[in-house]
């Protein structure tokens, strides 16, 4: 699932998180997915299961690296935040309103970059079980 046409609201973690959420529907069912489409031993006959890997295997490289430009995306939108915020807080170390939007913007930034290491782990799962049901019918390239 790609990400909404609109753009990506960075402005709002909630937001953010629950836009992750949806684009990860596609690793969230792939095991379901994978026991619907890809057949067992007794009925490979009937269905093409290294069409139905080839097409699974591109649904995935295209959710992963659409979520890893939105996540990416939004952390250079942030750090930009940070650093303006930053520069403003040292030309005026009075203002508490200022110094409580810096802390904001920090904290919304670890947890931007904390995304990072649960896509990773969220694609290592998904290839994993894609290359348990998949492995004999389709050998996807080296470059995951």
């Amino acid at each position: 699932m790609a990400a909404p046409s609109g753009g990506v609201n960075c402005e709002e973690f909630a937001e953010f998180q629950e836009l992750l959420k949806v684009m990860r529907t596609i690793d969230d069912r792939i095991v379901h997915e994978l026991n619907t489409t890809v057949p067992t031993a007794s009925f490979a006959g009937k269905i093409d299961a290294s069409q139905t890997c080839k097409q699974l295997y591109e649904s995935l490289m295209a959710a992963h690296a659409s979520r890893d430009r939105v996540i990416k995306n939004c952390i250079a939108q942030t750090s930009e935040v940070v650093k303006n915020l930053r520069e403003e807080r040292e030309k005026n170390l009075d203002d508490l309103t200022l110094l409580k939007q810096l802390r904001k913007e920090q904290t919304k930034l670890k947890w931007m970059q904390s995304e990072l290491n649960v896509e990773e782990v969220v694609n290592d799962r998904s290839w994993k079980v894609f290359n348990e049901r998949c492995r004999i019918h389709l050998k996807p390239p080296k470059n995951e």
